[in-house]
């Protein structure tokens, strides 16, 4: 085994300059929900949808109705009032923080 040359300080500066640094991490943005546009009032094609599908749902509540016709919260709790008042659906459960409508079937 050969001996072991020494290196002066000037090379080992140097030799420690050349790796240079490792990267930073760069911390993810994460995962970002694109924002819906919906409604807040009434356009006429959209009543008319409101009028002539939503009473053949099975089940409706604010949420199916604020995804499917892109209204937003209060205008979709308002058009399930609505609906109600003119009864074309009726209550299956009704709580403070979640109701749950279905079709109004003719009784037999």
């Amino acid at each position: 085994m050969p001996p072991k040359i020494q290196k002066s300080k000037e090379e080992k500066a140097r030799a420690a300059m050349a790796g240079g640094k490792g990267k930073k991490k760069k911390w993810s943005k994460g995962k970002t929900k694109e924002k819906v546009n919906n409604f807040v009032l009434f356009d006429q094609p959209t009543y008319d949808k409101l009028m002539a599908e939503v009473p053949k749902y099975k089940m409706i509540t604010t949420s199916i109705l604020a995804d499917r016709l892109r209204l937003n919260g209060s205008l979709a709790r308002k058009a399930i009032k609505l609906l109600l008042s003119e009864g074309k659906i009726k209550p299956l459960c009704e709580h403070a923080r979640q109701s749950i409508y279905t079709r109004a079937t003719a009784q037999a």
